[in-house]
């Protein structure tokens, strides 16, 4: 199974860091497609900007952790230079 480490944008222009198994199903979550989406992501709809896949939910983890701890500036960085 595999993991992903994942960041949307929010209408707002707001960030959300989270992990999923499924990303398709879980960004149809949090565009309140289906039940379930994360309370912040209400700011819908929601557009997926970065997306990084692990092998355990261990790595995933640990990867979310660190980029939830970064600044925006950071975050953007990511994204922008894939």
């Amino acid at each position: 199974m595999s993991y992903y480490v994942y960041i949307v944008q929010c209408s707002d222009g707001s960030f959300y860091t989270g992990i999923a198994t499924n990303l398709e199903r879980r960004l149809r979550q949090h565009n309140g497609e289906l039940k379930g989406g994360a309370v912040y992501t209400r700011r819908a709809p929601v557009r997926l900007v970065h997306m990084e896949e692990f092998g355990t939910h261990l790595e995933a983890v640990r990867r979310e952790v660190e980029i939830k701890g970064w600044t925006r500036e950071k975050k953007e960085r990511l994204f922008i230079l894939r």
